[in-house]
């Protein structure tokens, strides 16, 4: 079954998540682009407090790991983004998206 994942970004800004969106070749308006092998659904947005919070469904932890160290790393440092996430992993049961 596929995994969640929640990264929550203290101090990091909407400015900076369409930085590194645009690093890694991905529009988030138009859902275009360059979209990571094992992703099957991504949200971002902050929270009441001002976090950043993306939360993400892989097919699989390893997926997500391949991304995080093959594309993500760069897209993070290229943007100026130096905060370290706060993960939490969730093992799901069931995922369904509505199209």
């Amino acid at each position: 079954m596929a995994e969640a994942v929640l990264l929550e970004f203290d101090g990091v800004e909407r400015d900076d998540y369409e930085r590194v969106n645009k690093e890694l070749g991905v529009d988030m308006t138009t859902g275009e682009g360059d979209w990571p092998t094992g992703l099957l659904a991504h949200a971002g947005g902050a929270t009441d407090s001002g976090t950043l919070s993306v939360y993400e469904v892989w097919e699989s932890r390893d997926a997500q790991a391949t991304f995080m160290h093959d594309r993500l790393g760069a897209a993070l440092a290229a943007a100026g983004v130096t905060a370290r996430p706060t993960v939490t992993w969730v093992s799901l049961f069931a995922f369904q998206a509505k199209a």
